[in-house]
């Protein structure tokens, strides 16, 4: 038996095709809205097995509605399709526990694949948004260094002193001393107190 959806977007369009492929492919929509107030309202009344819902509408967003969906513990889940491919639009997502993220550009192209994935019980994020999330943006810098200097660094970065560093990579104090100063002329950071633990924490997703 085919899902029971329900779909929101305040873009008419958008809207209107969405309605058109998911009627052409028999899907069970049992009802729609241009606004996520009249979204939240469908799927409290009706609660489906998915909702699709844009992201960006008024009086409510879809981010807002799953939040809500989840206080309530509403077994809806919701699929999410957006033009946005922010990193912490993503996470967000992620953390309320949205089993579906589609960029509208390929909606149509991924919709089927998304609510087959959702039905199963499996979360389903684009393709494309998890390539652009994940695009290579290693700072350049971090490319020079060996790889002790990467150890040493993302050591540094959990404020680990160079005793403690030494004694986990089996080397002295004085030598993990060292290995700090190629680290920062490579870096091309300056010598100040604390320099290099600052650029460690900040760059410190790309010495995981």
């Amino acid at each position: 038996m085919k899902p029971a959806i329900v779909i929101a977007d305040d873009h008419p369009l958008v809207l209107k095709g969405l309605t058109d492929f998911l009627t052409e492919k028999k899907y069970n929509l049992i009802a729609s809205a241009n606004n996520g107030k009249v979204a939240l309202s469908l799927i409290k009344a009706h609660q489906p097995d998915i909702a699709i819902l844009d992201i960006k509408m008024p009086f409510y967003t879809g981010l807002e509605i799953a939040q809500k969906c989840k206080e309530s513990n509403l077994p809806t889940k919701i699929i999410l399709i957006t033009l946005e491919k922010e990193e912490s639009t993503y996470k967000e997502a992620k953390n309320l526990g949205i089993y579906g993220y589609v960029l509208k550009e390929f909606a149509l192209e991924e919709i089927e694949n998304c609510i087959a994935s959702v039905v199963n019980g499996h979360a389903y994020f684009s393709p494309e948004l998890i390539a652009y999330i994940k695009r290579d943006d290693t700072p350049k810098q971090l490319k020079n260094l060996t790889p002790t200097e990467l150890k040493i660094l993302k050591r540094i970065s959990k404020n680990k002193t160079a005793k403690e560093i030494g004694e986990e990579l089996c080397c002295s104090p004085r030598t993990v001393e060292k290995h700090k100063s190629h680290i920062i002329r490579k870096l091309n950071i300056s010598k100040t107190p604390n320099s290099l633990l600052k650029w460690a924490k900040e760059h410190q997703k790309h010495l995981a």
